[in-house]
Order: C-alpha cells, then structure tokens, then sequence
C-alpha cells in the first residue's frame, strides 16, 4: 500500500482528481489517499473544506481502478487554528493550507511512510519506485528546488513532493521545530523555508522525483506544473495547472499526460451532473 498525503479546500478538486487519476492509471500498487482540509473562510470566503460530495467522488473514481484503493478526509480546522491561526505566516506566498503537511505528526494513525504531493502534480510513471526509496535513515527524501538552489542555497529543496520517514521525523522533532518557525519568524516561503531550515538529514532525490522543469525527459515519474520563469518573448512568470488543458498545450507544449486528461474532462461532466441533478432535487 502507497500511502499519499494531498492538502487543500474545495477549490483543489480539479486537481485532486487529475492527479490521482495520473496516478492509479500508471501504478500497480493499491495507494491511500490522506486529504488534510480544512475551513479559514475567516481569511477568504472561498477557503473552505473540500466536500464530501468531492471526497467521496475521488474515492469512488479510484476504487473503480482498484478496490483496494481510498481516499480519506481528515479535517484539520481545529489543530491549524490552534497551531497557526493568525501566525506571522497565515498570509504567505502561497495559501494556508500550504501549512497543513506539517501538521502530520500530530494526526492521530498516520502511517510511518507517506508521500506528501502538491495539488498541481501528475505521475508520468508507477510512483511505487520513488515510495519505496530507503530513506530509514532520513527525514525524509525530496528533489532540489530549481531556483531556489541556484540563488538561496545548494541543496535548497523543492517542498513540493516530500517522502516523509515519519518516525525519523518525530524523533528529531523536525515539524515540531518547522512549526515553531511558522508562529515565531516571517518567511518568504513559510512551509518550504521551515522545513528546510529544521532538517537534520535529508536524501536529495535525482529531479525526475519532481521535474519543475521539461515535460519531455521520458524517465520522469513526477511531473510538477510550477510556476516558471519565462525568458522570451520577454522575462515573466507562468503559472499553468494540469487542469487548464488548453494553456498546457498551447504554452507549455504538454501532451504527456492526454488519457488522464481525457478521463478527467469525462469524470469532472459527470461528477458537475450528479451535483446539479441534487441540488435540483433539494429545491
């Protein structure tokens, strides 16, 4: 069994559903799916917990790959605000519930090993050959960052795809330190900064763990729609998800990942059908 942790509110269904979609379809091994939600509409109205109409449509569109498989939400709403409600960090470069991995080892029966993964990430390739990489003797194994080793520091990580090794974690206290960060420093990327600043000893994984970059090297097992830095026509950023299919082909030249995306746009119409013909009933 895989065992994967997703974060986010209502609006990561898009990506939730790509995503593991990318994955069951290329990967042999049951996997278990954590989804860590919760509600700060306190700071947005649109930061609320994912549904349980959408968990529940995830959890049905995987087992219909493999029964084995699931997807489990657990709401986090009251350990974040007690951890980090209206902390120096709350309103970082990202949103809140870039936060919530890091409250992974004070939720109760979480496994020993589990694979955190952005929202915004496909597998182009079966994920158990990076989930069971030997990392008994680390924190946690990760992929360097592709800026941030160039301008912030060498082995500087990308946060973006985290092996956790939570025993070794909770030995060295390595969240628990994170954490104290988060409510105590300013930083310029929270979660990412914390976590590298606490890390005792770390595995750096080779990139196709976690490919920021090229969409056509064919060895990549995890593909990361990150924001990129563009140089031509002119210098500026780009920040295009899996789900926006369109902006991936025309900008991105992205055509890796077509049967997954086909089976999105035929799950999302039928998920959108089922949800209106509800609210209809209700009225």
């Amino acid at each position: 069994m895989i065992n994967i942790l997703l974060c986010g509110n209502k609006r990561v269904f898009d990506g939730a559903l790509t995503e593991l979609l990318s994955i069951t379809n290329k990967t042999k091994e049951s996997i278990r799916c954590y989804i860590f939600t919760m509600d700060v509409s306190r700071i947005k109205p649109e930061y609320t917990s994912i549904t349980e109409e959408q968990v529940a449509f995830l959890n049905e569109v995987v087992k219909a790959k493999k029964e084995e498989n699931e997807v489990i939400k657990i709401d986090v709403t009251e350990l974040y605000e007690k951890e980090f409600g209206r902390c120096k960090n709350e309103n970082a470069y990202c949103t809140p519930y870039t936060l919530l991995r890091l409250l992974a080892d004070m939720v109760p029966n979480m496994p020993e090993k589990l694979l955190y993964l952005d929202i915004d990430m496909m597998a182009n390739g079966d994920i158990s050959e990076l989930y069971h990489i030997d990392i008994s003797d680390y924190e946690y194994g990760a992929v360097k960052e592709k800026y941030g080793s160039y301008f912030i520091w060498p082995d500087y990580i990308n946060a973006g795809m985290l092996l956790f090794n939570m025993k070794k974690m909770k030995e060295t206290k390595l969240l628990e330190k994170a954490r104290n960060l988060i409510k105590t420093k300013k930083m310029l990327f929270a979660d990412q900064d914390a976590i590298y600043r606490s890390t005792t000893k770390k595995l750096l994984l080779p990139r196709k763990y976690n490919e920021q970059s090229s969409f056509k090297r064919q060895d990549t097992i995890i593909c990361h729609f990150c924001k990129r830095l563009m140089l031509l026509p002119y210098p500026h950023t780009e920040n295009y998800k899996q789900w926006q299919i369109e902006e991936i082909h025309r900008e991105l030249k992205c055509y890796c990942f077509e049967e997954d995306l086909q089976e999105y746009r035929e799950l999302k119409e039928k998920f959108e059908n089922r949800i209106g013909e509800k609210t209809h009933e209700t009225r």
